[in-house]
């Protein structure tokens, strides 16, 4: 084992408990930002976009990624439903459900480090470093990932426009 791979076993763990701990600051009440909310959904609706244009002629791949797609809209929904919502006199704010949201980011944050220690392994021997859109399994977590913050995103934007249209009407 080289000091290399050694280093790498000692600080991942804390690669992961950091990522951790500031998905958990992230996933507190929150103030609800208009630009935030498309920001998120052109972004997350992107990494579905890129990804599906990367794996269109892979069936195998498709197939996780429309599934997980689908996950994660469904997650997202749940989410909202879930989610507090506050309109008060300094603003809008909103409080994810916690525990949802860091699972979800996890889950890619798992399997992006899986594919680094892949890339790495590969690299001691001869064989080609895998692609990310490579693994069926990786276009299911980026689907579920990227469908379940766009799906909330589009909710999130959904409740300010309800609120918006409900004082125009007032």
């Amino acid at each position: 084992m080289t000091i290399t791979t050694l280093a790498l076993l000692l600080l991942t763990p804390i690669l992961v408990w950091r990522i951790y701990s500031r998905l958990k600051t992230q996933m507190a009440r929150q103030r609800s930002i208009v630009s935030r909310h498309y920001t998120g959904v052109l972004v997350f609706a992107g990494m579905i976009l890129v990804s599906l244009s990367e794996v269109f002629n892979r069936p195998y791949a498709l197939g996780a990624l429309a599934a997980g797609t689908a996950l994660g809209v469904f997650w997202g929904v749940f989410a909202l439903k879930r989610t507090v919502y506050e309109d008060t006199e300094g603003g809008y704010f909103f409080t994810p459900p916690m525990r949802l949201g860091i699972v979800m980011a996890m889950v890619l944050v798992a399997r992006v480090l899986y594919l680094g220690v892949e890339i790495y392994a590969s690299q001691q021997g001869n064989v080609p470093a895998p692609r990310f859109t490579d693994s069926p399994l990786t276009m299911l977590c980026v689907g579920l990932t990227a469908a379940y913050f766009a799906a909330y995103s589009v909710g999130l934007l959904l409740w300010r426009r309800r609120l918006r249209q409900a004082i125009e009407k007032a």
